[in-house]
């Protein structure tokens, strides 16, 4: 008997102790979704805007290029009956030559596009991990996660609106 209340009593405050630990530290969770800022942010919007406009420009100087090309080889196809073979060989040698030029600048192109947008991004994903941080440290979350991995998620713990105005504000700041 009284090893029973002995026992009661143990498993009585193990059970009543742990729920009270529990209860008192809320784990706060919050979730950001980083495509969803790239889209909607002022900084990510002038960061997609800069890189649609460099690559519009490449694209135009590649067409023009190759353009340039085409009318080559059209004005050969014409002439070709009356020059010699010489000058014939000579003239597809220049057109070949052109063309791996241009296969060249869009190898280029493609590599100077990629560093820029791979630059833009990670200077915005730098500015939004220094503002989770704050956002962490200053309200207590235990964890804050990017969505990219995560199935479900309640609307309430979504940060992304809140970081998304924080940034706009931070960033308009520092252009004054």
């Amino acid at each position: 008997m009284k090893i029973r209340k002995i026992a009661f009593i143990a498993i009585s405050f193990i059970f009543f102790s742990a729920g009270y630990s529990y209860s008192a530290d809320v784990a706060k969770i919050g979730v950001i979704d980083f495509q969803r800022i790239l889209e909607t942010s002022s900084t990510g919007k002038s960061a997609q805007s800069e890189i649609n406009k460099k690559g519009k420009k490449m694209e135009a100087e590649l067409k023009a290029k190759g353009a340039a090309i085409e009318e080559i080889q059209k004005k050969l196809e014409r002439d070709a009956l009356v020059m010699s073979k010489e000058m014939r060989d000579e003239k597809g040698r220049e057109v070949r030559i052109k063309i791996n030029d241009i296969k060249v600048l869009q190898k280029k192109y493609l590599s100077e596009f990629r560093e820029l947008e791979n630059r833009l991004v990670t200077r915005i994903k730098k500015d939004v991990l220094g503002l989770v941080k704050e956002i962490g440290k200053k309200e207590g979350y235990l964890l804050i996660i990017e969505k990219a991995g995560v199935l479900y998620y309640p609307n309430a713990i979504d940060l992304t609106d809140k970081l998304i105005r924080m940034y706009n504000k931070r960033e308009a700041g520092k252009k004054k």
